[in-house]
C-alpha cells in the first residue's frame, strides 16, 4: 500500500507515501511557496490526463489574487492614524476555510465522471514574468479539455491571498441521450 491515513485541516485523508512522489511534490511546493510570498503565482492548475491516451480528462484550477503584499502597512484614515485591521483570519478560520474546500473537492466524486483509465498529473503554475523559473522547469500547454464543463467551487481568503477555485472535466453526456 502507498498510503497512509492522517489528518489535515480536520479531515481524514489518505497520504502517498511514495518517496518518489514526495520529493517531486516538496521541490515544487518549496519553489511555489517562495512565488506566492513574493506575490509572483497567480494560478495553480492540477491537470488529470489518461496514460494511454494523454487526453485531458480533469483540470483543477486554483486561482490566486494577492490582496496584500506581506510587510504593507495598515491601512491609515483621514486623520493619519493607523487603523486596527478588521480583516484579519486566524491560522484556525484558514485552516477551517481550506478544510471546506477539500470537503467540496471530495464531494465532486458525485458529478465527476468515472475515470476509466490509468492516470497521471502535471502541476502547472502560472507565474509573473519576471519570476525566476528553475532551469529544470519547461513551458508546456495549459491542459485545456475539449468540451469541457466547468463548476465553480469555494473560494477563501487569507486576507493576502484570495483563492478561487474551479474544476473543469470532459462532459461524457451524449446529446442523443437527453
Amino acid at each position: 500500500e502507498t498510503f497512509k491515513r492522517t489528518t489535515k485541516y480536520g479531515l481524514a485523508m489518505l497520504m502517498s507515501t511514495d518517496e518518489n512522489l514526495q520529493a517531486y511534490l516538496q521541490k515544487i511546493l518549496t519553489q511555489v511557496r517562495h512565488w506566492l510570498m513574493e506575490g509572483k503565482v497567480t494560478r495553480l492548475v492540477l491537470a488529470i490526463s489518461g496514460l494511454e491516451t494523454g487526453e485531458n480528462l480533469e483540470r483543477w484550477v486554483f486561482n490566486v489574487e494577492q490582496e496584500k503584499a506581506l510587510g504593507d502597512p495598515a491601512p491609515v484614515c483621514e486623520d493619519d492614524e493607523p487603523v486596527e485591521r478588521e480583516c484579519t483570519k486566524s491560522e484556525k478560520e484558514i485552516q477551517g476555510e481550506i478544510g471546506a474546500i477539500i470537503r467540496q473537492i471530495c464531494a465532486s466524486v458525485t458529478f465527476l465522471p468515472l475515470l476509466q483509465e490509468e492516470c497521471t498529473f502535471d502541476l502547472l503554475i502560472y507565474c509573473d514574468k519576471n519570476a525566476e523559473v528553475p532551469t529544470t522547469w519547461e513551458e508546456t500547454d495549459p491542459r485545456y479539455i475539449t468540451n469541457a464543463v466547468d463548476v465553480k467551487l469555494r473560494s477563501f481568503t487569507t486576507f493576502i491571498h484570495r483563492v478561487d477555485t474551479c474544476v473543469s472535466y470532459r462532459d461524457t453526456m451524449d446529446l442523443d441521450d437527453l
